[in-house]
């Protein structure tokens, strides 16, 4: 069973606050400036350096208005 960064899952998470990210035309650092970190924090999250534990990823959903339930409900399963 994949674990961490690497999961597929996990992955299509993070694919999918990106997405949300470049929709509503924000940049890293308007999404860390709604979250109190650095820009740095989300640039590392985004490409896989940093894994975002439950409660970093229900703020960063909320700082993108993603439902973060209605994300992981939809996430594909694990192969």
């Amino acid at each position: 069973m994949a674990r961490g960064i690497h999961d597929s899952r996990y992955r299509w998470v993070i694919e999918q606050l990106i997405e949300a990210r470049k929709q509503q035309a924000l940049t890293q650092q308007a999404v860390a400036d709604k979250i109190g970190k650095p820009q740095q924090y989300v640039s590392r999250y985004e490409t896989g350096e940093r894994r975002l534990d439950i409660f970093e990823f229900i703020d960063v959903a909320a700082a993108l208005d993603v439902d973060a339930l209605s994300l992981i409900r939809t996430a594909p399963e694990a192969h």
